[in-house]
């Protein structure tokens, strides 16, 4: 049975190709399953999200960024497959969240959803749990979900790939904020492609600020590998790789990146690439000479010399510029402080008979015009190099030179770490102590280390949850009600 406006015309389609999206899923996604003789379509249910207000929505988000505490699974196993879809108004178009969990979603159905998810204007998440991936499906659905505007949060759990490319997903040009890739098998390989997708010398994530990896198999050496994406990532704020197998080897990595911490060879390279570049235009150098670019520069004295000697130009131009720059045009005729230049325009504009004073105050109204604008310009374009040098550390004001290295302050963009059910010794735990406290203000806010290889009554880990309830804005339970509520759903 057709559905919609259109339906004699879709009855007439005859490839999936040739199917136009209608944005409500309820409609089209039968119409699809059918064009593609799928014989058992899953059934779509829909619920409306119940509430909208400021406060239904800061609760939503805590609960995303919280995802990392709370590893159990928000998934329901249903007997038949179904497609459980979440509206954003009572309006059939208006899917926000699309959930698909414990059935396969083989290769005709990725062209279903190929065809159905970027039609879907107001989609934002996506929940996709053993759902039977393989590396062929999710390299499509990897491009699917790129062609989604909105959508912003995904989570692929339980769906382990032979070539663990899950780093896919945070290239540059993802605009993931939120990602959980849980129970995935991913190893140190795949924690390698995820660390490089982190950060490397040359390129970081931007957008990601979420990012769960816990049950997995990641490891001491793959979790060095995340240690080293975290290096020059300042975009990550929660992270969460609880039960990987990681022992002290790899945790060490990860606390000495929250302080600060030495930069290696190539680190050092890009970092002299990067002073270089910046040299060859020194008004990119500070803040101060971020306002003119140098081939525009009007307040430069040498931009001045030049027009020495041209009367009213020359002294109009001359008054906009700084009182430093005056000084060694002080050689010209009648140079001096701005308020004995200003006659001169005057005076060379003997076809009028207007009173010097009027002259001078005409002469500053049809300049200051132009050099304002040429100002304006040259900030605008000076505005496009920012976000790429605020973003490296390799540029941060911080850095330091220390017995011949080059030291940089750590991440502290970091601020929530889960590192339970591990397999940490009390000789991890001074580093931590020592790195967190070296923080000050900003940093960590949360780190988890419970279920790990020491007695829960350890000494430093006692210091360390009396630092982090410290830290820690939202501990709103001073008896810790809801971090062992919290701990015993991980």
């Amino acid at each position: 049975m057709c559905v919609g406006a259109n339906a004699r015309d879709k009855c007439r389609v005859q490839s999936i190709d040739d199917y136009q999206c209608s944005g409500s899923l309820e409609a089209d996604f039968p119409q699809l399953c059918s064009l593609m003789k799928i014989r058992e379509v899953p059934v779509v249910t829909s619920r409306i999200q119940t509430s909208t207000s400021p406060s239904a929505d800061r609760r939503a988000l805590e609960a995303s960024q919280s995802q990392v505490w709370c590893e159990s699974a928000m998934t329901t196993w249903c007997p038949k497959p179904r497609l459980q879809v979440e509206l954003d108004f009572e309006d059939r178009q208006s899917v926000k969240e699309v959930k698909i969990s414990g059935w396969k979603v083989d290769s005709l159905m990725v062209q279903v959803l190929s065809k159905i998810l970027p039609s879907l204007s107001h989609l934002q998440s996506l929940h996709m749990w053993q759902v039977g991936l393989n590396d062929r499906t999710f390299a499509s659905l990897k491009n699917t979900l790129f062609l989604c505007s909105n959508l912003r949060t995904v989570i692929l759990e339980g769906n382990p790939l032979p070539e663990e490319n899950f780093h896919l997903l945070m290239g540059e040009d993802s605009m993931l904020t939120h990602l959980s890739l849980r129970n995935n098998r991913i190893g140190e390989e795949g924690a390698r492609l995820i660390g490089s997708a982190l950060s490397t010398t040359r390129s970081a994530n931007r957008n990601l600020v979420s990012l769960n990896l816990a049950f997995n198999s990641i490891g001491d050496a793959g979790a060095i590998h995340i240690a080293h994406g975290l290096r020059l990532n300042r975009t990550l704020l929660c992270l969460s790789l609880a039960n990987n197998h990681i022992g002290d080897a790899g945790a060490a990595p990860l606390a000495e990146i929250l302080a600060p911490f030495a930069l290696t060879h190539e680190e050092v390279v890009e970092r002299r690439r990067l002073l270089m570049s910046r040299s060859a235009c020194p008004s990119q150098a500070t803040a101060a000479d971020s306002k003119c670019e140098c081939p525009l520069s009007v307040p430069s004295s040498s931009s001045l010399e030049p027009n020495v000697g041209k009367g009213a130009k020359g002294s109009s131009k001359k008054k906009d510029a700084p009182k430093k720059d005056e000084k060694p045009v002080g050689g010209h005729t009648g140079g001096g402080p701005g308020k004995r230049e200003e006659p001169k325009p005057a005076k060379k504009a003997s076809d009028t008979k207007v009173p010097r004073g009027r002259a001078g105050r005409s002469g500053r109204k049809d300049k200051q015009p132009l050099v304002q604008e040429s100002e304006d310009k040259n900030s605008a374009v000076q505005k496009s190099p920012e976000p790429t040098e605020t973003v490296s550390p390799l540029l941060d004001p911080g850095v330091q030179h220390t017995g011949g290295r080059v030291i940089v302050p750590g991440n502290t963009a970091l601020t929530a770490l889960n590192l339970a059910g591990n397999k940490l010794t009390e000789r991890s735990l001074p580093l931590f102590l020592s790195s967190v406290g070296s923080q000050g203000k900003g940093g960590l806010l949360h780190l988890r280390l419970q279920r790990n290889c020491f007695p829960p009554d350890c000494d430093t880990f006692l210091k360390i949850q009396e630092m982090m309830s410290l830290r820690d804005p939202l501990n709103r339970s001073p008896s810790g009600q809801v971090d062992d509520v919290q701990g015993q759903a991980a």
